[in-house]
């Protein structure tokens, strides 16, 4: 009894050390299973990190890598610490016999695979750092050149993020090709080809939500959705109507991770769902969210079938009681652009006249 109670001890001090030492400003918190968050990079990064190596759902921003690869490698080497020697019997690798008994002085996997789940600067911005500090694996569906085949991570992502990234804004300089997705899907979704840390990942596809290309990520063993831009606890969504986002689409986005989503007693805990900015979430906080969005849609519908311009939808306030919580008069996306971008939504006519009409 005194060994377990040492050993737990031991166990919280190293999960503490994971978030306090992290570098760059960053911070680490474990979800449960394999399952992490990395803080403060941008984006929030969801991470599967054991023995098959590490699978990160978007990268943050370029600035950030650095300190990113750096707090995975110290995560890795902390849980190398007091990993269970034992075959897990399943994964890409766990499964070969050859290596059921591991080196316990082999160095930790690399990273594996990136998921993004649109193409935005602080989702993507780290891809060419970390994807070219990863190790794919080798055989099977290979991109480009074969003699390439185990040189960094596989990048995955709707095509339409890949088309977005080939395409950036004037201005904006195209990425390199070590940034861009390896495998893109078009379908409503996709899989990987096997158990990866211990159980199966699925992409799904979230059309016209935050843009065009949207993904959600969903780890089927640890019970876990990373549900990228279309949920934030920070501020009301962003909607890139410029990349094809609509206001319907996060409504029927957010629906869909509630479909997915299994709540514990009274709908706290269950499911996690980590958001593409904010912390950790449960169905319950996605529910209220949806709640409020569908509440703006609805009022601003309801403005636009009376024949409302925008500047009079403004003038309204129709977020007027969420905007306590959710709103902002500065930042990269205030409570003006928000209701705008619900208004062009619902009323496309409007935006070949302007502003007013």
């Amino acid at each position: 009894m005194k060994d377990l109670i040492s050993l737990v001890i031991v166990l919280a001090g190293l999960t503490a050390a994971a978030a306090a030492q992290a570098p760059g400003g960053l911070e680490v918190l474990h979800v449960r299973g394999n399952i992490y968050v990395l803080f403060g990079a941008g984006g929030n990064i969801t991470m599967s990190v054991g023995p098959d190596g590490v699978l990160l759902v978007d990268s943050g921003t370029a600035d950030k890598a650095d300190a990113v690869l750096q707090a995975i490698q110290g995560l890795q080497r902390q849980l190398d610490a007091t990993a269970d020697r034992r075959p897990l019997g399943w994964g890409a690798e766990t499964r070969s016999s050859v290596i059921v008994e591991r080196d316990p002085l082999a160095p930790p996997k690399p990273i594996r695979y990136i998921i993004n789940t649109h193409a935005h600067a602080d989702h993507v911005g780290g891809n060419e750092k970390l994807s070219t500090a990863g190790r794919t694996f080798t055989g099977g569906n290979v991109a480009g050149d074969i003699r390439d085949a185990a040189v960094g991570a596989a990048v995955l992502a709707h095509e339409n993020v890949e088309n977005r990234m080939r395409t950036p804004p004037a201005g904006t300089p195209a990425p390199s090709l070590r940034a861009l997705p390896t495998e893109t899907y078009y379908g409503e979704g996709m899989r990987l080809s096997h158990y990866f840390n211990g159980e199966g990942i699925e992409l799904m596809y979230r059309p016209d939500s935050h843009t065009d290309g949207d993904s959600i990520v969903r780890f089927r063993g640890s019970e876990v959705i990373a549900a990228g831009d279309l949920y934030s606890t920070e501020t009301y969504p962003v909607i890139d109507t410029a990349r094809g986002g609509n206001i319907q689409g996060v409504v029927d986005g957010l629906n869909r991770i509630l479909d997915l989503s299994f709540p514990e007693f009274r709908t706290e805990g269950g499911t996690m769902i980590v958001p593409g900015h904010g912390r950790i979430s449960d169905s319950a906080d996605v529910a209220y969210y949806r709640d409020m969005v569908t509440i703006i849609r609805d009022r601003v519908q309801d403005m636009v079938k009376k024949g409302m311009t925008l500047d009079q939808v403004k003038a309204a306030k129709p977020t007027a009681d969420y905007d306590p919580r959710y709103g902002s008069n500065t930042g990269p996306w205030t409570t003006e652009m928000f209701v705008e971008a619900v208004y062009r939504s619902l009323a496309p006519a409007a935006q070949s006249r302007g502003r007013t009409e």
